[in-house]
């Protein structure tokens, strides 16, 4: 499993978690493409180097010809809807608008429909959420960990005039984290920022142990005379302590019982063109004493939504559960060996502690077996020698 540890002993906005993964390896070039993908005209997004106290950090500016108009929650989704997005990325920056709109309603005490976004709503906010989440989902992260958030003290300028830091919709956003309060005259935490992170993390904890990899520093646009005003982003991949590498999936599941076996049968190889890791259709029975079949995916975290509206869409299902749990995984690498039937795919694990084994490609092995006319297990068979004895030829 990878996860990313957000280190915001300086607060946390938009700009600087794109930064920071700019930073730790997400391409600049397709940050700098995004505005043109989300059809943001006038808009274009910069980014250079500068030094915060001991730090070089990336910085991110986004530029934005003419005054932006006032947005309500349906410009935002249909803005973000009509973007060059991935399914998960579009769905995920949503939610992130959902809650800044609930959180704005909540202290003007109107309904989201009617909340003008304001500040939030302009292009670099959208900006923002959709690259944080593309750069994460870029940079293969599954989970996301934050330090405690600090806040700052003092006033910041709004379009409703002077407004106390943390802003109103800040403080909001914030209920249920963890917050400082540091003696700092300046807003640390800005509504995108605190939208993203208490958006990406569910469980505020110290992260497991992981193996660090990648560390990006993200620049504020201040220079603080107090701390450097940097945010840094840690990736790296937590691993089971017997050396089993330990990832996070999205397991979904729904249950039919008034669903044609064949259509049922005939979406698995569908969901697992579309990226399922695996498929699987299980007889049950259900309310009623009804037969019905239970239909379990296993995905990318990143792919849950786009599956499950596929099978929702596919099926007559109603819902589709999901929840993310771990899995211990087994290295793996596919090689392809000389038999007399032909080349054939095989899939090999290295198990800690007792070496190496091969299991043959079942699609290979039937077009072998298939284009000489011998019997699968004989073909499978003569695959598994034909790898052993080249581990043994690799060995002397």
């Amino acid at each position: 499993m990878r996860i990313a540890y957000f280190d915001c002993f300086s607060g946390i906005s938009g700009d600087m978690t794109l930064a920071a993964l700019v930073s730790a390896g997400w391409s600049r070039e397709a940050l700098i493409a995004l505005p043109a993908r989300m059809r943001l005209a006038g808009a274009e997004v910069a980014v250079s180097e500068v030094r915060r106290g001991p730090f070089v950090a990336q910085q991110v500016h986004v530029r934005v010809e003419g005054k932006q108009p006032h947005r309500h929650l349906r410009h935002i989704r249909e803005l973000l809807g009509a973007a060059d997005l991935d399914a998960a990325v579009r769905a995920r920056a949503i939610e992130v608008f959902t809650r800044l709109a609930e959180a704005e309603a909540e202290v003007h005490g109107e309904s989201i429909e009617k909340v003008h976004f304001h500040e939030v709503g302009a292009v670099d906010a959208l900006i923002d959420v959709a690259g944080a989440i593309e750069g994460l989902q870029a940079l293969g992260v599954d989970e996301v960990y934050a330090s405690p958030l600090r806040l700052g003290r003092g006033a910041v300028r709004s379009q409703h005039g002077l407004i106390p830091v943390p802003a109103p919709a800040t403080a909001v956003l914030l209920r249920g984290a963890p917050v400082e309060m540091p003696d700092i005259e300046a807003e640390l935490v800005t509504p995108t920022g605190a939208a993203l992170i208490t958006t990406l993390v569910k469980h505020w904890q110290p992260p497991p142990v992981f193996r660090l990899d990648r560390i990006g520093v993200g620049a504020g646009q201040r220079d603080l005379r107090e701390q450097p005003n940097v945010l840094r982003v840690m990736l790296g991949d937590v691993e089971a302590p017997d050396g089993l590498a330990l990832r996070r999936v999205a397991v979904l599941e729904t249950a039919l019982d008034d669903e044609n076996p064949q259509f049922v049968a005939a979406l698995v190889p569908r969901l697992l063109e579309r990226g399922a890791l695996d498929a699987m259709v299980i007889p049950t029975t259900m309310k009623k004493g009804r037969p019905g079949v239970w239909l379990v995916v296993v995905a990318e975290p990143s792919q849950a939504h786009a599956l499950a509206r596929q099978i929702l869409a596919e099926t007559s299902s109603l819902g589709v559960r999901f929840r993310f749990d771990e899995r211990l995984e087994l290295e793996r690498r596919a090689v392809e060996v000389d038999t007399p039937y032909g080349r054939v795919a095989v899939k090999v694990a290295d198990v800690p502690g007792q070496g190496s084994r091969a299991a043959p490609e079942f699609e290979s092995v039937r077009a072998a077996a298939e284009k000489t006319g011998r019997p699968l297990r004989e073909v499978a068979e003569a695959a598994v020698r034909a790898w052993q004895e080249g581990e043994r030829s690799r060995q002397k």
